[in-house]
Parts: C-alpha cells; structure tokens; sequence
C-alpha cells in the first residue's frame, strides 16, 4: 500500500511540476512544521544582499550546526527549496543553517566559495544564539553544493580569508558531490570556472594534503549525473595523503533519491540520514575516523524502488544545456 502511495505521490509532484510546480515544493508542502523554529531571511552578506535560513531544534543547547550548500549546478535553485533537508537535519537535533550563494551568470568561480566562507563564519560567530555549539561545526552539500563544501574544507585559503581555519570545522559531508570533473566541456562551464589554465584549481581533489578536516563521502552507483568516480577518486587521494575519510556508496542510489529521502516522506527508505548523523554525532564527540574508512550501506527498501522522477535536479555536468550570458 505504502508502495502506491508513494509512486502516486511521485506521479503528482511530475504533474506539479508541468504546472508550475515543483517536487521539491511538494516534499516541502509535506514537510513538518513541528520540533523546531525557522528563522528565515537572516542576513549575512549585506553587502550582496546574501540571506540565510536557520533551522532550530526545540531546547537545542550546544548543538552540532551544519551549514547545508543545496546543488543545482552552481546557477540555481534558492534556500527555500529545502525546507525539507533543514527540517530532517533538525530533526536529528542538530542547528541547520541553509545560505543562498551567489550564482552563475553574476557570479564566476571562485566568489560563490567565498560565500560559503562567510556564511560559516556567520554560523560560527551565531551559533549560540540558535542553540548550538561554535565548536560543532559542519559543512554538507549535494553536488554542486558538496564542491563547495569540499573547497572549503580543502583549501583553507577560503576559510583563512574571513579570519578563520579549517580548525573551525569537526568535519564535511559531500552527498554526490563534485570533487574531480575535469576535463571541464560544457561551454557554460569553461565560462563558469575558466580562465583554462585556472582549471586545476577549481578541483577540490588538486588540495588533498592530508591535513582536512573529516570528510563523509556518499555517493551511489545509479547516480547518471555525477559520476561516481568524484567520490572515490577523491577518497583514494585523501587516504593516500593520510587525511581521515569516509565512503559510502549505494549500489542502486540514484542521484535524486539520495538527497530527497531526507524528506519525511522518502525517509526511511533509505539510511542516509541515519548515516549522516551517525558522523556527525561521532566526529562531534571527537571520535576517530573508522580505519577502513567505508561503511556499509543498508540496501533500499521495495518501497523505494521507482526513482524520484518528481523532484528534478539539473546538476548534470556535461548534459545540461548551457545558460544563456547576460
């Protein structure tokens, strides 16, 4: 029965989306609006008019805080399209803070970085005031969003440059994340990261030394927009310089599923979250990093067998048409 339910659901966020609608509304729409305070809008970047949504859970005292960068190809998408990754994440009981970044065409690689630099050091300097704790910081992303968390817990010049360190942050998790996608083609692309002899540096896998922060890689091999290998050519880098890493691949994850069975609806079907926070709650604590360095995924359930063709996301690398330059 939860089967129908589901592909019905799915069936409709398609339709939703014909109409003007999206599945990332409809998994919001469903999202609960219990167990933690959204305080929208916040700015942290006035100067160019950057805002960020903090989402806290109820009696949230020295809380972990991840700052959440979403991914829809570096030139998308807007912080109110997650509502449901900030209610799952505070679900857990941690403080979740969503920025906007500036994006593609107004903005070249690398100022969307720095974005992401000064929204964690707006949640390091805040955290308190939401109930979390400045020495329990995280960076998360999903694809493109993952690059720019990797690039932040990677090159510590981003991080250096509003003040701070990669000492600032307890670890980063990338879900289906961009770590290592040259050669770079699509021409909005080359446009994005270019000048071409400055692509190396747009690779998070070119400052693998060794000295990261924890990362949490999650990747699945059904993924047919970014390529798996990303994960695991990234992982092997780190692990070869002795930095800590973490991999976890889904034989049949799809690159949508990954990042919307956070959704109240979605979840359980899959034991992302579970997994997430489960890191979190460990590189929190101050644990090690296991020495294998992968963790096993549980498989997922019937349920969950038909892909969210409802929530589209247009991360893909190569496929995706250009964007129009203004």
């Amino acid at each position: 029965m939860l089967r129908i339910f589901v592909m019905l659901l799915l069936g409709a966020a398609s339709l939703a989306g014909l109409s003007g609608c999206t599945g990332q509304e409809v998994l919001n729409d469903m999202t609960s609006r219990r167990g933690y305070t959204l305080t929208a809008d916040v700015p942290y970047d006035r100067a160019n008019n950057l805002t960020l949504d903090v989402y806290m859970p109820d009696s949230a005292q020295n809380a972990p805080v991840v700052v959440f960068f979403y991914g829809r190809r570096w030139q998308q998408g807007d912080k109110s399209d997650y509502k449901f990754v900030g209610q799952a994440l505070a679900s857990r009981g941690f403080v979740t803070v969503i920025p906007n970044v500036r994006l593609y065409p107004r903005v070249r690689f690398p100022d969307f970085i720095k974005d992401g630099a000064r929204a964690v050091k707006w949640a390091r300097d805040n955290a308190a005031h939401y109930g979390g704790g400045s020495g329990k910081l995280f960076v998360m992303g999903h694809n493109s969003g993952a690059h720019i968390a990797a690039m932040l817990a990677l090159n510590e010049e981003y991080l250096k440059g509003v003040g701070g360190s990669r000492s600032w942050l307890r670890g980063m998790v990338g879900l289906a994340g961009l770590y290592n996608f040259m050669p770079i083609t699509a021409p909005d692309l080359r446009d994005l990261f270019g000048p071409v002899d400055r692509f190396p540096y747009t690779q998070p896998i070119f400052f693998v030394d060794g000295s990261n922060p924890p990362l949490f890689l999650v990747h699945g091999e059904d993924d047919q927009i970014v390529d798996v290998a990303n994960t695991r050519t990234l992982a092997q880098a780190v692990t070869k310089a002795g930095g800590p890493v973490e991999t976890l691949i889904y034989p049949k994850m799809s690159h949508d599923l990954i990042i919307s069975s956070f959704a109240s609806l979605l979840r359980g079907r899959s034991d992302v979250l579970d997994q997430v926070e489960d890191f979190i709650r460990r590189k929190s604590a101050g644990q090690p990093t296991p020495q294998a360095g992968s963790l096993k995924a549980a498989p997922l359930q019937p349920d969950a067998a038909p892909d969210t063709q409802g929530v589209p996301y247009s991360d893909s690398i190569e496929a995706a048409p250009p964007v129009p330059l203004r």
